[in-house]
């Protein structure tokens, strides 16, 4: 199977598609990807075709979970968690599949793997409840998900350590002749909107919205609070998911299990790789909260700061500085 990457980069057959990408503003991202402004948001060319199709076939089960996340926001940590509540491992003789199965082959993304390898798959597959996965800005879901009684789980993240993240991630991408993309023109980038599914705030600040509008449907995470009070966060995730946690050991189970710390040690993700080319290790980096310290120069940080405050003025959302 070729590369990931080159999957998404890679020019549709379909004359559609062709049309629209002709009519869409476009830049190239990090010197290797090209990136296409469609309605409102920036997407790898192949991401067009798979959320349209995403879009006209999927039709939502009102017991369905969707997690929903900007790349690099605390997704693999949020997939582990979801599914060891809602599928995981009642007792110690379970097998967990954690130990078998990277999150990202656990929880599926709907645009970034389903619907981009098949543009009419079969999703009866998948044990109910379903649990799937989305990077999309919330105007892109299908109205399926929208106006059906299936719930969004959200998780943001501040847009520093998102960046920084991102930055590291795509840099695994590179080859050892490239070497790593310049930090100082990809947070240009960043600050820009222009990377895939940015721009961030914007993509952020969507779901924050829709949360306060209809809270029993979709609940926002900040990667940041779940790190700090692991325990309150997590219990009242199940609490949302309608799955409560009797005793608390149960809660300490779940957080052992997924912990990034267990996750990034456990051989499957220390030596694995997906059938399209990234290792699974590449998933797993530190996870802390403030590691923008290590990379962000003053002007950096208050360019950075500047815009977040002007986006989010007004919406009651905030991050920690």
């Amino acid at each position: 199977m070729a590369n990931l990457f080159t999957l998404l980069n890679g020019t549709s057959k379909s004359q559609t598609i062709t049309s629209l990408l002709a009519e869409l503003p476009k830049e190239v991202w990090l010197d290797d990807f090209d990136l296409y402004k469609w309605e409102g948001s920036w997407y790898f060319p192949a991401h067009i075709e798979s959320t349209l199709a995403f879009q006209s076939h999927f039709e939502a089960l009102d017991d369905d979970v969707i997690i929903a996340s900007p790349p690099k926001a605390g997704t693999t940590w949020l997939k582990a968690l979801l599914n060891t509540i809602i599928h995981g491992c009642n007792n110690e003789e379970e097998e967990d599949p954690l130990e078998k199965k990277n999150p990202h082959s656990i929880v599926k993304s709907l645009e970034g793997l389903i619907y981009l390898m098949n543009k009419t798959p079969d999703l009866s597959v998948f044990p109910s409840p379903r649990i799937f996965h989305s990077h999309l800005p919330y105007n892109a879901l299908p109205e399926s998900i929208k106006n059906s009684k299936c719930k969004i789980v959200y998780i943001a993240r501040n847009p520093k350590d998102t960046f920084v993240s991102l930055y590291h991630f795509m840099n695994t991408l590179r080859t050892p002749e490239q070497g790593p993309y310049p930090l100082e023109k990809a947070f240009d980038d960043f600050y820009n909107g222009v990377h895939h599914f940015g721009p961030y705030l914007d993509h952020v600040l969507e779901y924050w919205n829709e949360s306060i509008k209809n809270p029993k449907k979709i609940l926002f995470l900040k990667y940041e609070e779940l790190k700090k009070e692991p325990k309150v966060h997590v219990k009242n995730l199940a609490e949302f998911l309608n799955k409560p946690f009797s005793k608390d050991e149960e809660v300490d189970e779940v957080l052992w299990r997924c912990s990034i710390e267990r996750l990034k040690n456990l051989e499957v993700n220390v030596t694995g790789s997906f059938p399209y080319g990234l290792s699974h290790s590449s998933f797993f980096r530190r996870g802390v909260v403030g590691d923008w310290k290590n990379c962000f120069t003053k002007e950096m940080s208050e360019r950075l700061d500047q815009v977040t405050c002007s986006k989010l003025e007004g919406s009651g959302l905030d991050f920690d500085k």
